[in-house]
């Protein structure tokens, strides 16, 4: 690896990492395209940390205020303290469902499963299911019916956006994308529905990164990609990756998702092609 191949790997984490439109199947399908070697699983999961740091930076108020009332609620005991230690609370349940079935199913993930073919199904089956939660949307606005906030979420509705984050251990589902589009099932608003999987997702990608680096730190130092490249790309990530947090939010103040959902079809299109040509290699 190159610093011009770290640069544009972090640019794809950045942009691709909230978006829903899978932030791995880019990163295996770019490079690919490019005749560079797959980066890994290791690699993907260190460079979160940059995008991980933009949602924290983004988030600075919601998080600090979420942390302190958990602290609060410890201290208490008391978990219902106020609505942003619960709004904590949740968010910690809510991780435990893709930290469970990462660790359950960790070797297929970074192995088999990065397999182009997976990637392309993903693609299209979460857009297909992205598709239906917009109709799901479209008839609840028909009905008159409230569009929830974060304040009006409960213990079962996390728990159900949960298990659609971790449908995003598949590689080329989109870890924003399975997340919003359980919001969108739940009832939350497109904006609401976003802001959560933003705030839910900084526990599973910081154990992640932070798991990859350790059992992995000799080889990734080691190897041909470079601490320089790591940290270039890492830190590219982030502010590609700020950039992309403020953009989805105010995009779904006043759009649907559809823009991604047709995206993702494109590409999986175009996917199948290169693969049935023999342009690409499935892993």
């Amino acid at each position: 690896m190159d610093i011009i191949q770290a640069i544009v790997l972090g640019i794809i984490q950045g942009l691709t990492e909230f978006l829903p439109i899978s932030s791995t199947a880019h990163l295996r399908i770019i490079p690919a395209l490019l005749g560079w070697n797959d980066p890994g699983a290791a690699f993907t999961a260190v460079i979160q940390f940059g995008t991980l740091v933009a949602v924290f930076i983004y988030f600075w108020k919601d998080i600090s205020s979420i942390t302190s009332s958990v602290i609060k609620s410890i201290l208490t005991k008391n978990i219902f303290y106020n609505r942003d230690a619960v709004l904590g609370w949740m968010i910690a349940v809510g991780t435990i469902p893709i930290v469970f079935f990462g660790l359950v199913f960790k070797k297929n993930i970074e192995t088999n499963l990065r397999s182009l073919y997976v990637i392309s199904a993903s693609m299209i089956i979460l857009a297909i299911v992205l598709m239906i939660a917009e109709a799901f949307v479209k008839r609840r606005t028909a009905l008159n019916l409230k569009q929830k906030s974060l304040d009006d979420v409960s213990w079962k509705e996390v728990i159900l956006i949960g298990l659609a984050q971790a449908v995003a251990l598949i590689p080329g589902s989109s870890r924003s994308g399975t997340t919003i589009t359980g919001g969108l099932f739940v009832g939350l608003n497109r904006e609401t529905a976003a802001r959560f999987s933003f705030l839910l997702s900084l526990p599973s990608v910081f154990a992640a990164g932070v798991l990859e680096l350790v059992k992995e730190r000799h080889e990734l130092f080691s190897s041909n990609i470079g601490i320089g490249n790591i940290v270039i790309a890492t830190v590219v990530s982030g502010i590609v990756g700020y950039v992309s947090i403020a953009f989805l939010l105010s995009y779904l103040k006043s759009h649907t998702t559809y823009l991604f959902i047709i995206y993702r079809i494109i590409v999986d299109i175009a996917l199948l092609y290169l693969l049935n040509a023999g342009i690409l290699s499935p892993l």
